[in-house]
């Protein structure tokens, strides 16, 4: 698992899988202004850092937690994928 730093940019996808949510959530989020996205060309992105300042406290930790729990469970194939 990457771990991203405030200024990366994500794209959609990556925001829907680490939200837990679908692609088409994550649009109707930008739609309503609940998520800060700009528009590059025709795709939208998401800067990690205005990503994680959205989430509430409860949110925060429980992301937190899948993330440790998958580095945990799949560090080295996450290390073996990232050589490819």
């Amino acid at each position: 698992m990457k771990n991203y730093q405030n200024d990366d940019l994500l794209s959609t996808t990556q925001v829907a899988e680490i939200l837990a949510i679908s692609r088409f959530a994550v649009f109707q989020r930008i739609k309503r202004g609940a998520l800060l996205a700009r528009k590059i060309g025709r795709n939208y992105v998401i800067r990690y850092g205005d990503l994680i300042g959205n989430l509430n406290e409860r949110d925060k930790r429980i992301i937190e937690q899948a993330v440790k729990q998958a580095i945990e469970e799949y560090g080295e194939t996450f290390k073996l994928l990232g050589k490819e």
